[in-house]
C-alpha cells in the first residue's frame, strides 16, 4: 500500500496523546510574550509566578489537596524518583538511629519508574518485597499486609497498570497503611509507613481525589492528558517526611530547584482541566468502545486471551495474548497499514524482554511475547477498530504460518523456550537454563 494511501489509526493513547489545540492556545503567551522567569521580582517575572500559582490552584482543585502539597516536576519519572527516594533519604536518620535497615514494598506489575527506582535503592541498602497480584492483575491487599515488617518506610502500588489497565483498590491498601501507623503508635516505633501511587494512566478517566483514595504520595503526568511532554504533579500530603534528591535555587518548596517551566506547567491545567470535564461521557463512550473491540478480538482471532480484568478495567485499555505470534511482529506488520499499537510497556519495547506484567498474573513467557496493546482514545472511532479487524486477522495468521510455536489456552509450559529468553533473562525448564 502506498504510503499516501494508508488510513492512519493510533491505538497507543497509553503511551502519549496529541496535545489539544485548547491547550496549545493557553501556552502560546508563556513562549514569546511572558517570557519572565518566576522567580524575579519584576512584573514578568510576576506575571510569569501568577500564571504558575494559578495552575498550581487548577490542579491541586482537582486533586482535592492543598497547593502547598502540590510539587511540579520535568515529568513522572522524576516525580516518582522524588517521592521514593526523597522519603527514604528523609527517613535515614531514625533507621540508623533504631539499627534499622529499611523496608519498601511494591506490586509485582509496578511501572519500570518504580521496579529500577527500588533496585537502586536495594544498593543502597534497603530491602523490597514484591505484593503478588491475581490472575486478573489485581493487587492481593492481604498478601501485601503480611509483608508489611516494623522497618517497612513505603508502600507503592499505581492506580492503574499501563499496561493492563487494571484498576488497583487504593482505598484498600490506605486503610491497611493507616491501621499500621496506629499500632506502631502503641508499640511506640516512631518510624513512618507511607503509601505511594503512580496515578499516571488514571489522570482523566478515574477520579483524583487524593482525600478519597488515602494516599501520602500521588504523580499525575500532562502527556497522558492530551497536554505538553515533560512536566507532571507530585502531591506530597502534609506531614510527610521528604528531602530533595538534587539541589539549587530551592524552587517549588525547595524540593525541586530549577526555573519552573511556565509554558508546560500552564499546559498541563489546562489539559486536566479539560479532561476532568470531559470524562464521564468520554469514558462512556470510550468504555462501549473497548467492549466492541474485545468482543472482536476474542470471536474473531481464534487463541486470543484477554489480559487483565474483563470489569476493574480503564475504559479505554485493551490488551489481548494472540497465542502462536511474537507481539513486536504484530507490531511492524500493523504499522506498514498504518496501525500504531505497543507491545508490552512501551516504555521498554525496545529490549526483547517479555512483559512482568503478564508473567506476574501466573501465565508463561509465550503469552508475554505474544501480547498486545491497544489503547483508546478521543479520536477513536468505531471505524477505526472496523479497520483494525480488517489487517489483524490477516497479520496473526501471516505470522502464525512462520511461528515455531503452537500453544493452545490453558497450556502453561513453555514449548520453545530458547525463543522466548529476551535481553538478560533466563528461562528454566525441565532443568535447563536458557539466557
Amino acid at each position: 500500500m502506498p504510503e499516501s494511501a494508508k488510513r492512519e489509526v493510533y491505538l497507543d493513547y497509553a503511551g502519549a496523546t496529541p496535545m489539544d489545540a485548547r491547550v496549545k492556545l493557553a501556552m502560546e503567551p508563556y513562549w514569546e510574550l511572558e517570557f519572565g522567569n518566576p522567580s524575579a521580582l519584576y512584573r514578568k517575572g510576576r506575571i510569569a509566578k501568577d500564571a504558575i500559582d494559578a495552575a498550581r490552584k487548577s490542579i491541586a482543585g482537582i486533586l482535592h489537596a492543598a497547593e502547598s502539597e502540590t510539587i511540579f516536576t520535568a515529568g513522572s519519572t522524576e516525580a516518582d524518583n522524588l517521592a521514593m527516594f526523597g522519603v527514604i533519604r528523609a527517613v535515614k536518620p531514625i533507621l540508623v538511629a533504631n539499627k534499622l535497615g529499611g523496608h519498601v514494598i511494591i506490586s509485582a506489575i509496578e511501572h519500570h519508574v518504580v521496579l529500577n527506582s527500588v533496585e537502586a535503592l536495594i544498593k543502597e541498602g534497603i530491602e523490597r518485597s514484591l505484593a503478588p497480584v491475581d490472575k486478573e492483575g489485581v493487587t492481593d491487599v492481604a498478601a501485601l499486609e503480611k509483608l508489611i515488617r516494623p522497618d517497612t518506610i513505603l508502600v507503592s502500588v499505581m492506580y492503574a497498570n499501563n499496561e493492563i489497565g487494571t484498576i488497583q483498590p487504593l482505598g484498600e491498601i490506605a486503610k491497611v497503611i493507616r491501621k499500621v501507623r496506629e499500632e506502631r503508635k502503641k508499640e511506640n516505633n516512631p518510624l513512618p509507613i507511607y503509601f505511594h501511587s503512580d496515578g499516571a494512566q488514571a489522570a482523566g478517566a478515574l477520579d483524583l481525589d487524593v482525600q478519597k483514595l488515602g494516599v501520602d504520595l500521588f504523580v499525575i503526568s500532562s502527556s497522558k492528558v492530551y497536554g505538553p511532554k515533560g512536566v507532571a504533579v507530585l502531591y506530597i500530603r502534609r506531614g510527610t517526611r521528604i528531602a530533595p534528591i538534587y539541589f539549587g535555587g530551592g524552587q517549588e518548596g525547595n524540593l525541586r530547584s530549577g526555573t519552573e517551566n511556565v509554558p508546560v506547567i500552564v499546559g498541563f491545567a489546562k489539559a486536566l482541566g479539560i479532561a476532568e470535564d470531559m470524562r464521564e461521557k468520554e469514558n462512556a463512550r470510550l468504555a462501549e468502545l473497548r467492549d466492541y473491540f474485545i468482543s472482536r478480538l476474542t470471536k474473531e482471532i481464534p487463541k486470543t486471551i484477554l489480559n487483565g480484568s474483563q470489569r476493574s478495567r480503564l475504559p479505554n485499555n485493551v490488551n489481548v495474548t494472540v497465542l502462536d505470534i511474537e507481539g513486536e511482529a504484530a507490531v511492524l506488520y500493523l504499522d506498514a497499514h498504518g496501525i500504531s499499537i505497543s507491545t508490552g510497556s512501551a516504555c521498554t519495547s525496545i529490549t526483547l524482554d517479555p512483559s512482568h506484567v503478564i508473567i506476574a498474573l501466573g501465565r508463561p513467557y509465550e503469552h508475554a511475547h505474544g501480547s498486545l496493546r491497544f489503547s483508546l482514545g478521543r479520536s477513536t472511532t468505531r471505524e477505526d477498530i472496523d479497520y483494525v479487524m480488517e489487517v489483524l486477522p490477516k497479520v496473526v495468521a501471516r505470522l502464525r504460518q512462520i511461528s515455531p510455536v503452537n500453544m493452545e489456552i490453558g497450556q502453561e509450559s513453555i514449548s520453545h523456550p530458547e525463543a522466548f529468553a529476551g535481553q538478560g533473562a533466563k528461562v528454566k525448564v525441565g532443568g535447563k537454563t536458557y539466557k
